[in-house]
């Protein structure tokens, strides 16, 4: 009888056993071999984990049909069990309505298995009292091609793809049975995402919200044909490693919005030993949803090639308040912009904030080239809420210069937008800070690939800019190369050969 059963787990699941005396083996064995006669039963011991293959459920795998059926009838099944791996053999499973998602389940995407969009069948969109505190995306969960809502110790493992198949919306206007998101998940505890890779994802590859203890090990995400790759928000204790992600909208995007009808605390996030690249907007973004605030984020060994708006961007719009964040051994190359902090009037969020603030990001050992060919970076606060306690150590950027002079006493409007270009031109080639409290540059350079007639670095309204090592390439025709406007202390040192111009500013060398 154990030999017969012992056949069929080879059927039904795999398990495993936790480390048991040889004296009780063959207990155990029976008893596992017993419960793994029929789908669904339950593991028994404490330590057993069961593995339930798709195939076993009705799925044919076979790239026609639809599968969905079959999968969400695995996802059931290991989840009565008292949880399991729902395996994928290889295999191209098609997909016509929403997979639901249920806790204690992992999913096991074995080598060429892949899932995949047929672009209807889909759930219905959700209603959404708060829908107007962020986009129409960012609104509505239910209609995805994987769907999960308040679950628990849930997964992607593997190696295989889950792709929508150039069939999912990348717009607002979904429509009944279509699908804008490949994997949307909210009010979750305990999320993996290890290995699988993530194609064409609609409006997001994934979006995640309130959900918390997420760790992911080598994701790839290639979305550059849709949007948005990995929409993180409202998130804490988060650790992400050895992610390859491209999109077209934002790549990496930590955000917090009023969608589940209340902000979140975010934080305790370290990314590492990751690339991005971005072909119209943010490679590695905060916002612009920050109703939140968010604290204790560390980004190392970043490699960013390609942004259309910020390589780096950081941006309070909703009321949202930065502290301790921190940049170290970043590579950037082709942004519109190097990098962005701006505190912004938005105010959309629904429990009236106020304005938020920015203070204590640190940047270390960051190389940009070619890295902003339309606007300098630059660090913006508000009257009364200024940038603060911002440094830059060994952060040496290469813009693409070229730009005529321009009066650099004029500050540049703000039209309020997010992204750089809210600001316009600035007067500075390299990089310009207004409305800011304590910014450091250490051992620091700004350069041109073409000349330029603007200044090196502007700092405009704000008090303790200290500068000391800083290179620069000299603007040909240019007034200065470090000018002070209106700042409260201020020291430039061993910065030799650059001259620097104060106007309405004071000393504290």
């Amino acid at each position: 009888m154990i030999r017969n059963a012992w056949r069929r787990v080879g059927r039904h699941r795999q398990v495993v056993l936790s480390a048991v005396a040889v004296g009780v083996l063959s207990t155990a064995t029976a008893g596992v071999a017993m419960a793994a006669e029929a789908p669904g039963a339950a593991p028994g011991a404490a330590g057993v984990r069961a593995t339930f293959n798709v195939k076993d459920y009705g799925a044919k795998g076979d790239g026609s049909g639809n599968d969905a059926g079959a999968i969400n009838k695995a996802i059931v099944a290991a989840n009565k069990a008292g949880g399991g791996t729902v395996q994928f053999p290889k295999g191209t499973y098609k997909v016509g309505a929403t997979i639901h998602l249920l806790s204690d389940v992992v999913w096991q995407l074995d080598a060429g298995s892949v899932v995949s969009a047929t672009g209807s069948g889909y759930d219905k969109a959700e209603s959404n009292s708060n829908d107007k505190y962020q986009d129409y995306g960012h609104s509505h969960f239910n209609n995805a091609v994987i769907r999960g809502d308040n679950v628990k110790n849930i997964g992607f493992t593997g190696s295989g793809t889950i792709d929508g198949a150039g069939k999912l919306v990348t717009g607002d206007n979904v429509g009944s049975g279509k699908s804008d998101k490949l994997i949307s998940i909210t009010r979750c505890d305990g999320l993996k995402v290890d290995g699988v890779t993530l194609k064409s994802g609609g409006h997001f590859a994934m979006i995640t919200n309130g959900c918390n203890n997420i760790t992911s090990e080598g994701l790839t995400i290639r979305t550059a044909d849709n949007r948005d790759g990995w929409n993180v928000i409202s998130a804490q204790h988060v650790r992400i490693n050895n992610a390859d992600i491209a999109a077209s909208d934002d790549a990496l995007g930590f955000k917090s919005d009023f969608a589940l009808g209340k902000h979140f605390q975010n934080g305790d996030v370290v990314v590492t030993n990751t690339k991005l690249s971005s072909g119209c907007c943010n490679a590695l973004m905060f916002g612009s949803e920050t109703c939140g605030d968010f604290t204790n984020y560390n980004f190392n060994n970043i490699t960013i090639t390609k942004a259309g708006k910020s390589g780096i961007g950081l941006t309070s719009q909703d009321g949202g308040k930065f502290s301790n964040i921190n940049y170290t051994d970043i590579t950037m190359s082709g942004t519109a912009a190097p990098v962005t902090l701006k505190v912004g009037t938005r105010k959309r969020c629904g429990d009236k904030p106020g304005v938020g603030d920015i203070s204590d990001v640190h940047f270390k050992n960051v190389t940009g080239t070619k890295a902003g060919s339309d606007w300098s970076p630059t660090i913006w606060g508000q009257p009364g809420h200024p940038v603060k306690n911002v440094t830059f150590d060994n952060v040496k950027l290469t813009l693409p210069g070229g730009h005529a002079a321009m009066d650099p006493s004029k500050v540049p409007s703000d039209d309020g937008n997010y992204n750089p270009r809210g600001i316009g031109t600035r007067p500075a080639y390299g990089w310009y800070l207004h409305n800011v409290e304590g910014v450091v540059f250490i051992n620091s350079s700004v350069a041109v690939e073409k000349g330029d007639k603007r200044p090196a670095l502007i700092a405009n309204a704000g008090s303790n800019v200290n500068i000391s090592g800083f290179k620069a390439a000299t603007g040909a025709g240019a007034p200065f190369d470090i000018g002070m406007q209106q700042i409260n202390g201020y020291c430039v040192v061993n910065s030799g050969g650059l001259k620097v111009t104060a106007t309405g500013s004071t000393s504290n060398c």
